[in-house]
């Protein structure tokens, strides 16, 4: 989109006590830039509904991407969506948004709330074109964009929310926009304009949605080119090439780990300066999910029996194990009871038992840093992490150094 581009956020509520969603959004990159997001809506709820509203996105973003026609697309629907053994209809409602690089954006819509295009804190009315196809009114607008334009997509439960509890007759579509049209100016993402929105629809529902509850904001920013570049080349000897390539790049440049950053900063003949304050209270509960993503990735390729991958893995938790109680002995704002608490619940955690097990590529040195965890004993856990501690807060340049040996000797 020359140098506009797509900041796209969505989010579903689930009818209450419904396991399945019958909502569905899917999203299509073409080669050329364009954009499609198609918002589906199965009839009535659950499986069903899911199985419905899958079929319609997937049916519609594909056949697009193509370049079929929406007549094509409607009838190839109306043709393959399962019938209803109870309503003895196939039915699923859709909105379509398909964003081009010249900056146009097309709207088909069928049956669902219209789109809402906000712009400068106004509401945009569109022009709309009535298409008869086999029977249904689908209803197509085209419009160019600017900068800051907004785009809100949503099934019928965010009109309805509140029905006959907070609110008369729902949400109307005018409320919403009153309640929307703020936002942009104040600089939300697409992803945070959406969780307001169906955060409020939540509180009209009183926690307990009466339908699946939708909504996709789609927001046209100006393009930030960004470069992220995280872990040293496999071959040392790259390292010039790989910085030269990496710096050679348009817009802002991010570096992760300390290795990569000393390669970086030797390239660019600066000095780090480290900043080592920051200790993430919830840092275990995330490296172990972080962990068992990955556990479950190798499961899904059937390599959760090969004995490299199972002790890569398992010794990248246990360094990652390892940081989390060194934090917890530096945290100054956590009682040393709550510390040992937090340690002892790291150690007696089944996960971490099997991680350790199976911890074998790690160097020699990193063996003896970990040696008071596979003995379960606090203390002199505590006691190690305190020490790296220590050298990380007076000696960070030595730290990272020293970081930075570990890395190229695993």
């Amino acid at each position: 989109m020359n140098n506009l581009c797509t900041d796209i956020g969505y989010h579903s509520l689930y009818k209450y006590g419904e396991q399945l969603c019958g909502d569905h959004i899917d999203i299509i990159d073409q080669e050329d830039g364009t954009k499609i997001i198609v918002l589906a809506d199965g009839l009535g709820s659950g499986v069903k509904a899911s199985i419905l509203s899958t079929l319609t996105s997937k049916i519609i973003s594909t056949m697009m991407a193509e370049g079929i026609s929406i007549e094509e697309c409607v009838a190839t629907i109306a043709a393959t969506l399962p019938v209803c053994s109870v309503r003895k209809v196939a039915y699923s409602t859709f909105t379509i948004l398909k964003i081009s690089p010249n900056n146009e954006a097309e709207i088909i819509e069928y049956d669902n709330p219209g789109i809402i295009l906000i712009r400068n804190g106004e509401n945009i009315e569109l022009p709309k074109t009535e298409l008869n196809i086999g029977g249904k009114k689908i209803y197509k607008s085209k419009v160019h964009l600017f900068e800051n334009d907004v785009f809100i997509m949503m099934s019928d439960g965010c009109i309805y929310a509140g029905v006959g509890m907070a609110l008369n007759f729902g949400w109307k579509r005018e409320d919403i926009i009153e309640t929307m049209k703020i936002l942009p100016d104040a600089g939300y993402t697409a992803k945070t304009m959406t969780t307001i929105l169906l955060d409020e629809c939540n509180k009209l529902y009183e926690g307990k949605p009466g339908d699946d509850t939708t909504a996709c904001i789609v927001r046209i920013r100006k393009r930030e080119p960004m470069n992220l570049l995280f872990g040293p080349p496999s071959n040392k000897d790259d390292c010039n090439k790989m910085m030269s390539l990496f710096f050679s790049k348009e817009g802002k440049h991010i570096i992760c780990g300390g290795t990569t950053s000393s390669i970086a900063a030797k390239y660019l003949g600066k000095p780090i300066i480290p900043s080592l304050n920051y200790s993430d209270p919830k840092m275990f509960s995330k490296r172990k999910e972080h962990y068992m993503h990955i556990k479950k990735l190798y499961e899904h390729w059937n390599m959760e029996n090969d004995e490299k991958s199972r002790d890569a893995i398992c010794s990248y938790y246990v360094g990652r194990l390892f940081q989390c109680i060194q934090e917890l002995t530096d945290n100054k704002s956590i009682k040393y009871k709550d510390k040992r608490k937090k340690i002892q619940e790291i150690l007696n955690d089944e996960e971490t038992k099997y991680a350790l097990k199976y911890s074998n590529t790690l160097s020699n040195k990193f063996k003896i840093l970990i040696f008071p965890m596979k003995i379960n004993n606090i203390e002199l856990c505590f006691a190690f992490g305190k020490i790296i501690s220590t050298i990380r807060r007076i000696f960070p340049g030595l730290f990272i150094k020293l970081k930075e040996k570990e890395v190229h000797s695993a």
